[in-house]
């Protein structure tokens, strides 16, 4: 399958956005649409995957970061017709190493997909990482059961 990557948030289908979140991510289902939008809107950098034939989106991912030397990676999907084609290292390829934060910190949280991040030098914290959990697990579930 051939696709490109864009990182123009005007062009994100917020559909797509939308109905892969709210019903087959397993993470952040307590967000109402709203906040997937501003999310989408205020983010440092998107990136989304478009199919070459039709333009469809099939892929997605989002960041926030300090500008500085941080940030997060969040919302990584692909759709599922399009899994096992390359998108998704695609898309974390061209948010970490093209986009303006090369050399920053990147983390991320991930039930899954170990070994798509592992490439790109995700791994396990090390003793300078701390993080709070946080306490909406009664809306969010607690994904270590997952």
């Amino acid at each position: 399958m051939e696709f490109e990557i864009d990182d123009d948030r005007s062009r994100v289908d917020r559909d797509v956005l939308w109905e892969f979140l709210s019903t087959k991510a397993y993470w952040g289902r307590f967000r109402d649409r709203a906040k997937v939008e501003r999310q989408l809107e205020s983010a440092w950098r998107i990136v989304a995957a478009y199919r070459a034939d039709d333009g469809r989106m099939i892929g997605y991912a989002r960041a926030f970061s300090d500008g500085e030397a941080s940030a997060y990676l969040a919302d990584v999907f692909v759709v599922e017709d399009a899994r096992g084609s390359g998108v998704g290292k695609a898309l974390v390829h061209a948010m970490i190493e093209q986009g303006p934060g090369p050399y920053f910190r990147w983390m991320l949280h991930t039930l899954d997909a170990h070994e798509l991040y592992r490439p790109f030098g995700f791994a396990e914290p090390d003793a300078t990482y701390m993080e709070r959990k946080g306490r909406n697990l009664e809306v969010f579930g607690d994904l270590s059961e997952r």
